[in-house]
């Protein structure tokens, strides 16, 4: 190996010597050949010549002796290899040397006739033939061309052994020092420097590498004082350290390492990390690479056994380092115990999943169970159900007694419904007042509605908290598995759908799940986003339906009617809008639009001639009795330049049942700034007449139920609503309350409650409830109602 520039140097002169040198040799002697050879052939020439003419005389005198004389001083040239006289006459002939036959192929053969000039004229008397030497190159050459032969020779050999002289010395001895130096640089690890100085390329060539050999010798150095540093880094930072190889053997640990796991260092190196991690984490730790995708980090948790038996749970981040084949070499990993956080983690998991208050676990933690109870029925090809309960009445007694007391009854139905359950149901507490139960088993349908009809029992006896019994109903809602959904969520959502469908046909019993019940739930989520683009877009309109006095049908004031006008389907029907606004939570935010525009309508209204002490009735949903309603009702009417006094707020027994220190404080406050209070459809209510005595009420509205029944087919029917709204207008004139009858849709209704005493009407037969427009329209061309003419 060492001596292989050697030899391709020999190789190389001794194929320039084959390819260029040795053809111009065989060249320069086979054209020296040549001409020798012409030479040669050219002075035979002129001796056949000769020796023709000089051998005239002795043929024609027969002078054998003198032919045979000229004959042998033929033969006597070196280049003359046979020479043969043969004359005309019989047995005149002469040849010399004797003809060897194997050698007459190699010689060139010349040949004249012998004339001779006799006095009678030309006569041929014979011929001569030489015989000429050819042979080799080498055999045409004389001595002189040898020895310059011989020269050349010896020229282009002293040449070549110079060239290889100089080149063991000039680049062969160099090169061997490098490669001694660098040898024992790869053995020992010393940076070995080449002793030689020359200024050609092999000087500069050992000048760089002995530079270079002083570079990495100051690079080696540095790198070993890093090495060290990191080292001492690596064993004394307060974290557990270590490295591992491709086949997640431990290479290295940092002494924090061993002092939180116990081990000692000769135990662990060479050994696979997953040797000392639970067998149930091997799978996510051989595959925590693959988790991380195309990333150079990756952190997996898992149970590490330490030295002692004990098991901690360690969070491990690792980084991989690529090498020059963009594989991994090999892996920087730290190792943090978080098992007093996973512990927690575990513990906030379950709070996280349970309900506070009752124990139970929430919409979160139900979900998970729905899930796992779904995923068991499939397993065994059973079926499930799932009982949503909202209780009816849980607002109110929140709101009368106080959280606390609310607190207490929820605690107490828990109790009550656990008592109707087995021990493998599940039962959560979805929200506020609404609970959820998974149940499982044969026969399915049938166990959940017979459930159903239990808590429905046992929620319909009154709760005792305080010394105060308090009644509490539910509505329940059943949905089953596979036959109502397919997976948890729609199971959930369709045993909701059929608890509000219980909830709407009248509370307090069981319902189970109907595939019509969704379009009753389409149609509430259409029109819920209706409010919602209608608030947005402004399609709530304040119709307003004139109040007359019954005896003479003048106008005096307006109630003004929440509409919400489609662009597309026109009015929708106001009832199912406030419901479903009262469920969405919509319905404060309506009654301020509303109620904002009325007060403007009744201000274009006070700009006609004798409509200046006419008043607008509002009616509130109790979700806008706050504290701060009397504040923004006085903006509008400073605003719209409306004395409070034409303001009346028209309020049902719903307000009233709340009964509430907010209600009666914001009540009060409307009646000092001016506002009359009405209470709308009186009658109706089981406790009207108390409220007329414990709240601050100026007007009373006579439900249109009663108005209809004045003209019903039976008799008993419409004397017990005349003796009825005859009652209602005497309790009120005397408390000092004027009387609205509602409904009046004929001549006849008008003329009966005149003649029953109430004060005021409005309905269909005066007119119908119209927008801003129309009723300004109205107003100006008429002076009185139309049915003034009755």
């Amino acid at each position: 190996m060492m001596h292989s520039v050697e030899h391709r140097f020999v190789a190389i002169v001794c194929g320039a010597m084959l390819v260029f040198v040795a053809p111009l040799i065989v060249l320069f002697l086979y054209l020296s050949s040549g001409r020798i050879e012409r030479e040669h052939l050219a002075n035979a020439e002129v001796m056949l010549d000769a020796g023709a003419k000089a051998l005239a005389k002795p043929l024609w005198d027969f002078d054998t002796e003198a032919m045979n004389q000229i004959a042998r001083a033929l033969a006597a040239d070196g280049n003359i290899a046979f020479v043969k006289v043969t004359g005309t006459s019989a047995g005149l002939q002469a040849a010399y040397p004797v003809m060897d036959n194997e050698t007459a192929g190699q010689h060139a053969i010349l040949s004249r006739d012998i004339v001779y000039y006799a006095p009678t004229g030309r006569k041929s008397v014979g011929t001569v033939e030489l015989h000429v030497r050819t042979g080799g190159l080498l055999s045409r050459f004389g001595n002189d061309e040898l020895v310059i032969f011989s020269i050349l020779i010896v020229a282009i050999a002293v040449v070549f052994i110079a060239a290889i002289i100089g080149n063991r010395i000039t680049v062969i001895r160099p090169l061997l020092r490098l490669t001694a130096a660098i040898e024992m640089s790869r053995l020992f690890g010393s940076r070995q420097r080449v002793e030689w100085e020359s200024d050609d390329e092999m000087g500069a060539l050992v000048l760089k590498f002995n530079e270079m050999q002083s570079r990495l010798e100051n690079e080696q150095n540095a790198l070993r004082r890093a090495h060290a540093r990191s080292t001492e880094i690596y064993n004394l930072t307060p974290a557990m350290l270590f490295s591992i190889d491709l086949e997640d053997r431990i290479v290295a640990v940092s002494n924090f390492w061993l002092s939180k796991t116990g081990y000692a260092r000769e135990a662990v190196i060479d050994r696979l990390f997953s040797d000392f991690i639970e067998p149930s984490a091997h799978e996510s730790y051989h595959e925590r690479r693959i988790a991380a995708g195309l990333q150079n980090t990756c952190e997996v948790t898992v149970p590490f056994v330490k030295a002692n038996g004990e098991t901690m749970t360690v969070l491990i981040q690792e980084t991989m380092t690529l090498g020059h084949g963009q594989t991994e070499d090999a892996a920087l990993a730290v190792m943090t115990d978080i098992t007093a956080l996973k512990q927690a983690e575990n513990r906030n998991q379950v709070q996280a999943m349970t309900d506070h208050l009752t124990g139970l676990l929430n919409r979160q933690g139900f979900e998970a169970a729905l899930d796992a109870g779904i995923r068991k029925a499939d397993e065994r090809s059973g079926e499930l159900a799932c009982v949503f309960i909202d209780l009816d009445r849980f607002k109110w007694i929140n709101d009368n007694f106080g959280h606390a007391v609310g607190d207490e009854v929820l605690r107490q139905v828990v109790s009550r419904v656990r008592a109707n359950l087995r021990p493998e149901d599940t039962m959560s507490r979805i929200g506020g007042d609404e609970f959820a139960i998974l149940i499982n088993g044969e026969n399915v349908e049938t166990l959940a509605s017979d459930i159903g009809d239990s808590i429905c029992a046992g929620l319909a006896e009154p709760i005792t908290v305080r010394g105060t019994e308090l009644s509490v109903s539910c509505s329940v809602g059943i949905a089953l598995y596979p036959i109502h959904a397919e997976n948890a969520s729609d199971l959930l959502l369709k045993s909701d759908i059929a608890m509000y469908a219980r909830k709407h046909g009248g509370k307090n019993g069981k319902q189970m799940f109907d595939t019509s019940m969704l379009d009753a739930a389409r149609e509430r989520h259409e029109i819920a986003q209706y409010i919602e683009t209608g608030l947005r877009e402004d399609w709530f309109e304040a119709y307003l339906q004139p109040i007359v006095g019954m005896s003479d049908g003048r106008i005096v004031g307006f109630e003004a009617l929440m509409r919400l006008n489609h662009p597309e389907k026109g009015i929708l029907a106001p009832a199912r809008i406030i419901g479903i606004a009262e469920e969405t939570g919509t319905i404060g935010r309506i009654g301020e639009r509303i109620l904002e525009k009325a007060i403007g309508h009744l201000a274009a209204i006070s700009r006609l001639e004798g409509t200046g002490e006419t008043y607008l009735a509002v009616n509130f949903s109790p979700m806008q009795f706050e504290t701060t309603l009397p504040h923004k009702l006085a903006a509008l009417l400073l605003k719209n330049h409306v004395a409070p006094s034409r303001i009346v707020i028209e309020i049902t027994e719903a307000v009233l049942m709340l009964d509430s220190p907010d209600v009666h404080a914001v009540l009060k406050q409307l009646g000092e700034f001016g506002c009359r209070i009405a209470l709308d459809d009186f009658g109706t209510g089981y406790s009207s007449l108390s409220y007329l005595n414990r709240f601050p009420v100026d007007i009373v509205k006579v439900d249109q139920s009663f108005t209809r029944s004045l003209t019903a087919d039976e008799v008993d029917v419409r004397r017990k609503s005349r003796m009825l709204i005859k009652g209602i207008r005497t309790i009120s004139n005397q408390m000092g309350y004027d009387t609205v009858a509602e409904g009046i849709e004929t001549l006849e209704d008008w003329e009966l409650l005149k003649k029953l005493g109430i004060d005021y009407g409005q309905g269909y037969f005066f007119s119908k409830p119209m927008p801003i427009g129309e009723m300004l329209k109205m107003l100006e061309s008429h002076s009185e109602a139309k049915a003034t003419t009755g």
